[in-house]
């Protein structure tokens, strides 16, 4: 993508009511709308987060099946979820925003308690040692999660990484989580969620196409 319209997407973003886009300084000092997302939806329904949401397609996906649920997408890169955030505001869907932040900054973005689901799509699985520390399932990533979730929260993780899987699976195994669910090859499964394979990124088709498999973890976690 080139520079200029790089720019012309942050420009657009600027605009859109459903982007927000805070300086970490500012999320650091008492973001504003930490505990008070319902308010923001004007509602109390349920609050599901993407993390690393990239495009913006899962939760602009799920958002359309489930308006009875509000959805967050978050990514660093607000070129990227700039196609997810036009999309809801061309289909006029009041139930999904985008925030523009570190994901290590998650319990700041949000107050104990106050999500009900995460997902995590296809992240990078940071497969050398060194880079355990960005793994987003990794120890200290967990007890954020556990943070800002809910006593029933789920978390999702959708990973085309056989490492990754193997990675999270072998860590929540030890610190005694409770996995609900979790295959290896989720389109080859008949018992497969049906959110988990109706919902399909960009990069998600391009592996199906060479029938490389698609892993799924769906779990509580438990401290």
């Amino acid at each position: 993508m080139g520079s200029k319209n790089k720019l012309k997407r942050f420009r657009e973003n600027e605009t859109f009511n459903n982007v927000i886009q805070p300086t970490r300084e500012e999320v650091l000092n008492n973001f504003p709308h930490k505990g008070k997302w319902h308010s923001f939806f004007n509602n109390n329904n349920p609050i599901i987060v993407e993390l690393g949401c990239g495009k913006g397609e899962y939760s602009i996906a799920l958002a359309k099946k489930n308006p009875d649920k509000n959805y967050i997408g978050i990514d660093i890169k607000g070129a990227r979820f700039w196609r997810g955030a036009k999309t809801a505001v061309e289909e006029n869907l009041k139930n999904v925003a985008f925030v523009r932040t570190q994901i290590e900054l998650v319990d700041l973005i949000f107050s104990e308690h106050e999500i009900d689901e995460i997902w995590i799509t296809f992240p990078d699985p940071q497969i050398k040692y060194k880079r355990t520390k960005h793994r987003m399932t990794n120890p200290v990533f967990l007890r954020k999660y556990f943070h800002i979730l809910n006593e029933n929260g789920i978390v999702h993780l959708k990973t085309d990484s056989e490492f990754m899987h193997g990675y999270t699976l072998g860590l929540l195994h030890g610190e005694g989580h409770e996995v609900v669910y979790a295959n290896h090859n989720i389109y080859h499964n008949e018992g497969s969620p049906k959110e988990v394979i109706e919902t399909q990124t960009f990069y998600e088709n391009q592996y199906l196409r060479i029938d490389k498999p698609i892993t799924y973890i769906q779990f509580r976690l438990k401290y």
